[in-house]
């Protein structure tokens, strides 16, 4: 006779259980969601750093005519560098990864806010910040990653004034219904310099210096918006990918 052990749950598991005159075999049956997904579409991924394949390329090193003002900031070697206004591309996008290096200015010249400062703005009104925030001291949620007056990075992950920095930002659009009320908050992930410094942060509205973050119903779609602070921080390698979900029939 074979006994069978008091534990049921190794039977419920799908263990194997080994008794003294042969073995028992219990074999776990692979689950299927059932869900017929969507081929994933092959992609390049490019070289290191980009740009993949399917990237629109808003920065080569040679030209700003993706960008209205683009003609204000100055060219030369591979890079463009802040003067005179704020550029903002012509091409509107909701769903986005981004990707852009900057450096701040080598030469050390304020503090504080008044230091290599810059910024990204989602649809035009979503600031990630750029500054110099090595050993520099501001109001955390000012300083370099930070969501704008939202929430800081989880990490100070900034390289000294005059260092290239790379921004790797996912951002996923917030929702508003036909009476312009929002129906889900936009989100926003970070890596700057390759760590994680938002992590899926909401983004509770609009960001600014003078005012609580606040929604306005848009579209959805809009300008991805390089400010110009009154410092010459520089920029490469700026490249967007539009984000498409998967398709799927589900049973």
């Amino acid at each position: 006779m074979i006994r069978m052990p008091q534990n049921r749950s190794l039977i419920a598991a799908g263990l194997a259980i080994a008794v003294s005159s042969g073995a028992l075999s219990v074999a776990a049956k692979e689950w299927v969601s059932g869900i017929v997904w969507q081929q994933p579409p092959v992609v390049d991924p490019g070289p290191v750093g980009g740009p993949p394949a399917d990237a629109i390329v808003l920065f080569d090193g040679q030209s700003l005519d993706q960008w209205v003002d683009g003609e204000n900031w100055l060219i030369a070697d591979g890079v463009a560098t802040a003067a005179k206004s704020g550029i903002t591309t012509k091409q509107e996008f909701g769903d986005c990864q981004l990707h852009l290096e900057f450096a701040t200015p080598a030469e050390i010249s304020g503090s504080g806010q008044g230091r290599g400062n810059s910024g990204v703005y989602l649809m035009g009104r979503y600031e990630v910040q750029i500054l110099d925030s090595h050993e520099n001291d501001t109001y955390v949620d000012g300083q370099c990653a930070a969501l704008y007056k939202t929430k800081p990075p989880l990490v100070n992950a900034s390289r000294p004034p005059g260092e290239w920095q790379t921004y790797d930002i996912i951002f996923e659009r917030p929702h508003f219904d036909g009476n312009g009320q929002l129906t889900k908050p936009g989100h926003v992930t970070v890596l700057h310099n390759g760590v994680l410094v938002q992590n899926h942060t909401e983004i509770l509205g609009t960001t600014a210096w003078d005012s609580p973050p606040a929604y306005q119903s848009h579209g959805e779609q809009g300008p991805i918006h390089l400010q110009f602070h009154g410092n010459p921080v520089q920029f490469r390698n700026i490249w967007i990918r539009e984000l498409t979900e998967l398709t799927a029939q589900r049973p």
